[in-house]
């Protein structure tokens, strides 16, 4: 009985070193003075500062940036209409395609999802003359068609574990169905909402394969240019890059998760309040 415990926390130790350790030794060679990546040659800020002098990285990250925060923010309200779709109205013609086609970009891959766009661009093109060239428009869409996907799925779960006595309790006493979504749908829902954005931005920050597909000249983003260079070997303003990424997104993800848990916190002393005022 006691082996079983210990092979399973071994397990989990085991795990967690996997997936750290070899991210704390980039964060550590990030200040490494060396030019190898993975000889220590002493402590040293100076990549940080040869990485934000480098206006190709910086033109780079501010690219990705953007597209993240457009295509974020569109996949989350589409995201956000094809879930209440599937789990409020059940019953409607084509809800089995429709089903398919919003679930299908989580088991398609993505060479296929990226050559498919390509060459829908293409056909685009020579059809109507738009887009004229691969850039920052045609890897935004890219991005919000299957990133918000993952946004419809984590909606949709959490509104069918959501009480629907709530909803119909308002509707009794009167309220129309768009207020009924305004003032209690969303802001039970506004978790998942948020959970469905930060996935959607960091799935679009980090992408490779579809971007690759519809990207062009003068439109590389932050991770087609770290490919590029890790083709060539690490250098250590590489590890600087990817130090500051995780800071930040580590900064986003714990205010994000604080917010949250305040919001939860007032509305769980409403409902307390609530109760007691009707007893």
């Amino acid at each position: 009985m006691t082996r079983r415990p210990l092979f399973l926390i071994s397990c989990l130790c085991f795990g967690f070193a996997f997936f750290y350790i070899p991210i704390l030794s980039m964060i550590f060679f990030s200040f490494n003075k060396s030019r190898l990546a993975t000889v220590w040659g002493g402590f040293s800020l100076q990549w940080y500062g040869k990485l934000f002098d480098n206006d190709q990285i910086m033109n780079a990250a501010l690219l990705s940036l953007q597209i993240a925060l457009v295509s974020a923010t569109f996949a989350t309200i589409l995201g956000t209409l094809c879930g209440l779709a599937l789990a409020r109205f059940t019953q409607f013609r084509g809800r089995t395609l429709f089903s398919g086609l919003v679930t299908a970009p989580l088991i398609m891959p993505e060479v296929i999802t990226g050559i498919s766009a390509l060459l829908f661009f293409i056909f685009l093109a020579e059809l109507t003359g738009w887009p004229g060239k691969r850039g920052f428009t045609t890897i935004t869409i890219a991005h919000i068609t299957f990133s918000m996907t993952y946004v419809a799925v984590i909606v949709q779960s959490r509104l069918s574990s959501m009480d629907k006595s709530i909803e119909e309790a308002a509707m009794d006493l009167g309220s129309r169905p768009w207020q009924v979504l305004r003032d209690i749908t969303l802001p039970v829902i506004s978790p998942a909402i948020v959970s469905g954005w930060l996935l959607a931005f960091t799935i679009s920050l980090d992408d490779v394969v579809i971007t690759s597909f519809t990207t062009g000249p003068g439109a590389t983003t932050l991770p087609i240019l770290v490919w590029s260079k890790v083709k060539l070997g690490v250098t250590p303003d590489i590890n600087a890059l990817a130090t500051i990424i995780i800071v930040v997104v580590g900064i986003g993800v714990a205010i994000s998760g604080y917010l949250m848990h305040r919001a939860d916190k007032i509305r769980e002393r409403d409902i307390q309040m609530a109760i007691a005022a009707n007893t």
